[in-house]
Order: C-alpha cells, then sequence, then structure tokens
C-alpha cells in the first residue's frame, strides 16, 4: 500500500524515488558517498536499514522506523506526550532535511537549479513477511 502521509513509528518502509524527467541522481562515486553520508547523519538516527539499493537515476531503500521510546530519546522529548501528535512529522522533516541536503550540494556542485527528484519521497509500507522477503531480494 503506498503511503501520502507521514511515516508511522515501528512500521517498516520500502522508501523509493527518481531523478526529475530522465536525470540521474548519481554522477559520479563522491556523489553516491555523500548521499550515504547525508543518509546516516539523517536517517540512521531515527530509522534501521535492512537493505537499499543505488542506481544512477533512482535509490530503493528498506528501513524500519525506530520505535516511540527510542525516537522520544533522539528528539529528546518527554516520556509522556499527551496532547502531543507530531512524532510522525519530525521523522518526515529529517526525510526533508536529507533530500534537501543532498539536492542543495548536488545543484552547487553542478552548476544546476530546480528539482533534483521526481517528487517527494515515496514510500511502501510492508506488512507482511512475504512482501518483506521479496522486496529485499529485488533490491539485492
Amino acid at each position: 500500500m503506498e503511503c501520502s502521509g507521514p511515516f508511522t513509528t515501528s512500521g517498516i518502509f520500502h522508501v523509493y524515488n527518481h531523478g526529475n524527467g530522465n536525470d540521474n541522481i548519481f554522477l559520479c562515486n563522491d556523489n553516491y558517498l555523500y548521499f550515504l553520508s547525508k543518509y546516516s547523519e539523517h536517517i540512521s538516527p531515527v530509522a534501521e536499514t535492512f537493505a537499499y539499493c543505488l542506481m544512477p537515476n533512482h535509490f530503493h531503500f528498506v528501513l524500519g522506523i525506530r520505535s516511540d521510546d527510542e525516537l522520544l530519546d533522539y528528539f529528546n522529548l518527554p516520556k509522556d506526550l499527551t496532547g502531543f501528535e507530531n512524532l510522525s512529522g519530525l521523522i518526515s522533516k529529517k526525510f526533508s532535511n536529507f533530500f534537501n541536503a543532498y539536492t542543495k550540494a548536488f545543484n552547487k556542485k553542478y552548476s544546476r537549479v530546480g528539482r533534483l527528484f521526481r517528487s517527494s519521497v515515496k514510500r511502501k509500507l510492508v506488512e507482511d513477511d512475504e512482501y518483506f522477503c521479496r522486496l529485499v531480494h529485488y533490491i539485492h
């Protein structure tokens, strides 16, 4: 099932996106390394990575969003979240920061402007073990 709303805690997701139009999002090895360093900085604190594949014009990740308790610790939030409904929004912001940081660096390096990715990050909720296994196999 494709999701358009925020990521949910403790959910496993297939996360993917393509370059805008027919554009490549990785033009040299340094691009891949920088993308992964930004991933490590922004996404690894909020998600566990099970599998990934970076292709010249797109990428795939299978990841599990960390638990409420892990995220509360990471974002330094109180354990009592009465009236607080934005933990998913904080996770989505980390993804936004990740893609924006990569896009800005890529655009600066290659003297380009505008959107690098086709759309906002795409994701599908992984709801059963069979789909999880097929997805990891597909990505590898």
